[in-house]
């Protein structure tokens, strides 16, 4: 039995489609038949259900993708004990919130990269819910969520912890800095914000909703970093984290703004499936990622 074709298998058997899973393989969906084929063949039974182009698991299938999961993850455990630290290599799928990645990638990722240079990563912006739809399908080895605080049995978390966020303008914007605004009077500005239904943007969305209000922005973008550039241009005022905003309102170039009343959680987490083989090089970039993250907070 080849090893490549259970891990097609698995592939397609997660998907429930032979074309996916060649997408995600960088295979040809012939390819993919045939090996799937040959793995019905060296097991003497049908293992999917073709029926007008689509493909399900048997009752045989769905017990051989048990023993499938079982074998290729004894096999990387092996190859991940005969593997030095040092030479650690692969390919690693993140999924995560856009302003995450310019916060967690712009100083320390050359030190990551000389350590690990055989290691490469894929990042893939996404709402939370299209994160998660692409950890379950595998098609990202882990997501990194700015969110509420999530909990499913089905995910380890390998990192979390709780951001603030606030308000904020430039200091001589409209005199909002110099006394107590509230909400009803803050959502008459102009506000410059992450694109809806993301992150953070949605939390606020559904906090002002709760109190009857809503905001129309000037400009939505995901670019975190630009909205904030441009907040301080007394552009208008912004609703962001404290990660992105820190650097600003400790040089006086942003302040935050007292609004009484209005506080959201939101979370960092780091995801990645229970049943999800922790790769060597998957190793090393949560480590990145959880001692970048410990390393900016304090």
């Amino acid at each position: 039995m080849d090893i490549k074709n259970l891990d097609t298998f698995i592939q397609a058997a997660e998907l429930n489609s032979f074309t996916k899973a060649a997408k995600n393989l960088g295979f040809s969906q012939s390819t993919v038949s045939f090996q799937i084929k040959q793995l019905e063949k060296s097991l003497n039974t049908q293992l999917f259900e073709r029926i007008n182009h689509t493909v399900s698991l048997t009752d045989r299938g769905r017990e051989v993708l048990e023993y499938a999961h079982q074998i290729l993850r004894l096999s990387q455990e092996m190859e991940k004990q005969l593997q030095s630290r040092e030479n650690v290599s692969g390919h690693v799928r993140i999924a995560m919130a856009d302003s995450l990645c310019s916060w967690l990638l712009k100083d320390d990722f050359g030190a990551f990269r000389r350590r690990f240079p055989q290691i490469t990563l894929k990042i893939i912006s996404a709402s939370t819910e299209e994160m998660f739809r692409l950890l379950n399908q595998n098609e990202a080895d882990m997501v990194y969520t700015l969110d509420n605080h999530i909990y499913d049995h089905a995910y380890i978390i390998a990192s979390e912890e709780k951001v603030k966020s606030h308000f904020v303008a430039a200091p001589s914007y409209a005199g909002l800095a110099k006394a107590s605004v509230s909400i009803r009077e803050l959502v008459s500005f102009p506000f410059l914000l992450t694109e809806k239904g993301m992150s953070y943007r949605r939390l606020m969305d559904e906090k002002l909703a709760a109190m009857s209000l809503a905001v129309c922005p000037v400009l939505e973008t995901g670019n975190a970093n630009l909205i904030c550039r441009l907040v301080e241009q007394n552009m208008g005022v912004s609703f962001l984290p404290d990660y992105v905003t820190r650097e600003s309102v400790e040089t006086g170039r942003l302040c935050y703004l007292p609004i009484d009343g209005f506080e959201i959680d939101i979370w960092q987490q780091l995801f990645y499936r229970h049943d999800k083989w922790v790769s060597p090089q998957m190793q090393a970039v949560i480590d990145y990622l959880a001692a970048e993250s410990v390393r900016r907070r304090d």
